[in-house]
């Protein structure tokens, strides 16, 4: 069941499950918002949602959520240990990682990537699955080492200035010496639930606005803390660069100490 939901002086939008998407995710609790209409039909919710926004003067989706919800199950990566599975045989395959150009997904390695060379590579070394000739793969192994390995290497050879330019901005504004680390944190939260609702509606260029705000609250509120986020990156890593674990539905998951 599709439910057509408004927020009043907000939104319309259409979720198959209210508590997850307008209570967990936007915060919004039963008597803040309304039902306007359900349906099982998909077409027919997705048609009314853009023409109740019209009518409310809201904002107008830039792609119907029948739409969204088509792409976001035409691509499931089902990545294994050893392997990294299309749901495409290999001739639909170049169409298929072209309309998806920018996904990411998380692997033993770490996280993997569409780009315009990764597809190249993808192409010319996939593998028909010995399961199910309508399915593909790639070793992660050789992804790794032929694509995501070598991006790495090349990045590490530059100075990142960004996080500095960050807080050379935030100092020009005047955000250390008025705002707080609990503003931030309340930013923060706030930017997740943009991310949140952008992975939702598998919007990739939301996607990526919202990884960056995050990126940039981070920054400030280490500075805030007397840190920086270099430091706080390469604490991290320290911690699990020697981790080893396993895949389990889709999560790295590590071993035992």
């Amino acid at each position: 069941m599709y439910y057509l939901y408004h927020i009043p002086g907000k939104k319309i939008g259409v979720t198959s499950n209210l508590n997850t998407r307008v209570t967990l995710i936007q915060g919004y609790k039963e008597g803040e918002y309304e039902v306007l209409e359900s349906s099982e039909d998909i077409n027919y919710i997705s048609d009314r949602e853009i023409e109740l926004q019209k009518s409310y003067g809201y904002k107008v989706d830039r792609r119907k959520y029948n739409q969204l919800y088509n792409k976001s199950n035409d691509m499931k990566i089902n990545a294994t240990e050893q392997t990294s599975t299309f749901p495409h045989p290999i001739n639909e395959l170049k169409d298929a990682l072209n309309k998806h150009n920018g996904m990411i997904w998380e692997t033993q390695f770490g996280t993997f990537k569409l780009t315009d060379n990764n597809i190249k590579w993808i192409l010319s070394n996939v593998q028909v699955s010995m399961y199910n000739p309508n399915r593909s793969y790639i070793y992660n192994k050789a992804f790794y080492e032929n694509c995501i390995k070598e991006t790495v290497k090349k990045c590490n050879k530059k100075p990142l200035k960004m996080f500095q330019q960050i807080r050379d901005w935030a100092e020009e504004r005047g955000l250390y010496n008025s705002g707080n680390t609990a503003t931030q944190y309340v930013k923060l939260q706030e930017e997740c639930g943009e991310l949140a609702k952008a992975l939702l509606k598998d919007d990739q260029p939301e996607v990526i606005d919202a990884i960056g705000d995050i990126v940039v609250v981070l920054t400030n509120l280490a500075h805030q803390r007397g840190t920086n986020i270099e430091t706080c990156i390469s604490s991290a890593y320290n911690e699990i660069k020697g981790r080893t674990g396993q895949m389990i539905n889709g999560t790295f998951v590590k071993d035992e100490d």
